[in-house]
């Protein structure tokens, strides 16, 4: 427990100085011609929204992107009033909110900007023109509609185009050629708009650290801003490092010795082959810890340590070479002594990509933010906030 802002023993760390670290970097790559729009859309990839987007901007980010006009509004009613975009559908009745807000939509289709306009009751609508150039989910996908989108931008005052993009499926894989495919429809696509005008981008974290050709005047900064490689097989090709922000850690709350032959945990999966000692650890896979790490690793005192059965919904067992005391700190990802355990490494384990981990903590798990080493503030969705 740290005061009163939560009483769990269980807890993610957010590094603000690894962010802001990993900004610069990607700022001084990019060039001070090219914006850096910052990526803080699903609760900053399950890193904290309000406190990611503030660093960012401290950092010199122009601009923040969320997935969902909800999204936006909880950084509007944190008090951010930095520029955001909108990546994703907003339902057309919903636009004249985004204007009062000064949000800036994504248009995708001209039935959608059409539909959309009745609805702005003479409020000015801001929006990037999304291009579809073969990731096939939502945008463009020919110069005709371009044209019209433009026309239609054109006819209405209050309907402001203020940026084009479209994003690439394959920016972070060794072979470039459905890549090159996308960002060659990408230029075709917006010729005929006043580009020197209006913010364009393209580039994600792995196309904007690798493919200086495809960087614009804009970059969205996602995944990398939280110190992860796009993939694994783009860390050879990193520019320079990155530093991972989130870690995760639990505690001890009791200790056991139990006795050979006896089991551990639902469906008796494990059983003592001698006598040993065994810890309990307050984290599940409510908590985003899922059933399938049973069996993986965490570090305690510095050396690995191997769990043991299956993992519960609100706890976990984990083997220990002694009785040690109730209280001793436990790292599922993060650093102790020489060895570390990386998002990449749970990733792995679970065979998935890196996005998914900090994303999959649940918000039930409070998140402190640290600034060079100190703690800036607590989060804990489950009590106020301190």
């Amino acid at each position: 427990m740290i005061g009163n802002s939560f009483y769990r023993d269980t807890w993610a760390e957010i590094d603000l100085s690894a962010i802001e670290e990993n900004i610069l970097s990607m700022k001084h790559h990019i060039g001070s011609s090219v914006d850096l729009i910052a990526v803080v859309k699903a609760n900053a990839y399950g890193h904290g929204d309000a406190q990611v987007a503030n660093t960012a901007l401290s950092a010199g980010a122009a601009m923040l992107a969320v997935a969902f006009l909800d999204e936006a509004l909880a950084l509007r009613n944190q008090g951010i009033t930095a520029p955001i975009l909108i990546l994703g559908a907003v339902p057309p009745e919903a636009v004249k909110t985004c204007a009062d807000q000064k949000l800036t939509v994504t248009a995708y289709s001209n039935e959608w900007l059409n539909a959309a306009v009745p609805y702005l009751e003479g409020a000015t609508l801001l929006f990037h023109m999304k291009i579809d150039s073969g990731m096939g989910r939502i945008g463009l996908k020919t110069e005709n509609e371009v044209l019209e989108m433009t026309r239609l931008a054109n006819s209405h005052e209050n309907l402001h185009l203020k940026g084009v993009y479209t994003h690439f499926a394959t920016a972070d894989e060794l072979d470039t050629a459905y890549f090159q495919k996308q960002l060659t429809c990408f230029k075709t696509l917006i010729r005929s708009l006043p580009l020197d005008d209006i913010l364009v981008h393209s580039s994600n974290s792995a196309a904007g650290l690798r493919h200086k050709d495809s960087l614009f005047n804009a970059v969205r900064f996602g995944i990398s801003m939280y110190g992860l490689s796009p993939s694994e097989e783009m860390k050879s090709l990193l520019p320079f490092p990155l530093r991972q922000a989130f870690t995760l850690h639990t505690k001890l709350v009791h200790v056991k010795k139990i006795a050979k032959g006896e089991s551990v945990s639902y469906g008796a999966t494990y059983t003592a082959k001698q006598d040993e000692w065994l810890g309990t650890m307050p984290i599940g896979y409510a908590d985003g810890w899922l059933r399938k790490l049973s069996g993986s690793e965490v570090l305690i005192d510095g050396i690995r340590q191997k769990t043991a059965g299956r993992i519960c919904m609100d706890q976990m067992m984990v083997t220990l070479p002694e009785a040690l005391p109730v209280g001793t700190k436990v790292t599922l990802i993060g650093t102790q002594g020489d060895e570390m355990i990386t998002i990449d490494e749970i990733a792995s384990r679970l065979d998935t990509i890196n996005y998914e981990i900090p994303c999959t903590i649940t918000s039930r798990v409070p998140r402190m933010f640290l600034k060079n080493g100190s703690i800036m503030e607590i989060r804990n969705s489950l009590l106020s906030d301190v």
